[in-house]
């Protein structure tokens, strides 16, 4: 009976060393081939940190193929740290052994896995870094063709420009994307064409745009270092200054009408005024002639006044009457 217990734990215990050599030898081979430096037991204390220790092995054999070694910073425990940080090891040592090859000494390990951490695409920085890359501005997505700007002497300017960049390490982290570049690229663009006395200088030397732009340090802040800014195609729009100073006489014109309209109405009005003021003297004086003979009889019944004194009146009224005939060739009232 002890002998079938040894032999049933003789069995396990080859299953379980038989488990462990199927599962990690091929790695730990690898590793010792490799100079990797990480053994068999440390494969085993991955799986108990829920590490996969494919990914460790042969992130350290790329590094230590590459001349990265401990000195670089890229250790087991470093790689094992970022792992379980939630870091994408093969990229940041694919990073690390390129700009390693390209002779980039502001990259290292710590550097490499902050900006893998913070979500940026380590190994694609490196790239942009050591190859430029071309940015068109306007965007792409921007639904726009150009961007326009209007020169001192009122004429639009469409231009298309081409900026090329390379990534900034060292403020990849927390510095503004493409759309900032864009977005400053093309308010110096603007800026510059308009402060042009003419549009013809712009179109001579469209050099004057990008040193210009680039003499304001747009990249300041930004993942990105300005290489250069070319000019990419110019054309020539509208007269912005004519169609607005042709706006502005339109609506001169139709403030002046609007005036006009108003001091006509308030002479019409005053007109109308008199009018009415004529009209109502003419019936006062009417009304006044119609006293008149009500005034005399009242002064003859009186006797204030005679019956030869109401004919010499009445003589006196005939005598200007023949006087007023004669003067305007027209005949009395009591005649016609």
């Amino acid at each position: 009976m002890p002998m079938l217990i040894l032999l049933g734990l003789g069995i396990v215990l080859a299953l379980v060393v038989f488990a462990v050599l199927a599962r990690y030898l091929r790695l730990w081979v690898q590793s010792y081939a490799s100079s990797a430096g990480i053994g068999l037991f440390d494969l085993v204390a991955m799986s108990f940190k829920k590490i996969n220790p494919a990914i460790i092995v042969r992130s350290k054999i790329m590094a230590v193929q590459a001349g990265l070694g401990d000195s670089s910073g890229i250790t087991r425990q470093a790689l094992e740290g970022h792992f379980m940080a939630g870091g994408r090891v093969p990229l940041v040592v694919q990073a690390l052994i390129a700009a390693n090859k390209a002779k980039m000494r502001d990259l290292d390990w710590k550097l490499a896995t902050a900006i893998d951490l913070a979500g940026r695409n380590v190994r694609e920085a490196v790239q942009t870094s050591v190859y430029p890359k071309v940015i068109d501005c306007p965007g792409k997505n921007s639904g726009r063709e150009s961007l326009d700007a209007v020169a001192k002497d009122g004429i639009q300017l469409k231009v298309k420009a081409r900026v090329t960049v390379r990534t900034n390490l060292n403020q990849l982290i927390g510095g503004a994307t493409e759309e900032t570049i864009i977005a400053r690229v093309g308010e110096g663009i603007v800026s510059a064409i308009g402060s042009a006395e003419k549009h013809k200088d712009v179109l001579e030397n469209p050099d004057v745009i990008s040193k210009t732009v680039l003499a304001r340090r747009l990249d300041a802040n930004t993942a990105f270092e300005i290489v250069s800014i070319d000019i990419a195609d110019i054309d020539v729009g509208a007269n912005i200054g004519a169609r607005l100073q042709a706006d502005q006489a339109e609506a001169d014109t139709r403030v002046a009408r609007a005036n006009a309209e108003g001091r006509r109405a308030m002479a019409v009005a005053r007109e109308q005024e008199m009018v009415a003021g004529i009209e109502e003297s003419r019936a006062n004086v009417v009304a006044a002639e119609a006293e008149v003979p009500r005034a005399l009889a009242d002064a003859l019944a009186s006797g204030h006044l005679g019956i030869q004194d109401y004919y010499k009146l009445r003589n006196l009224q005939a005598d200007t009457d023949m006087r007023r005939t004669i003067a305007t060739g027209t005949m009395p009232t009591a005649v016609r």
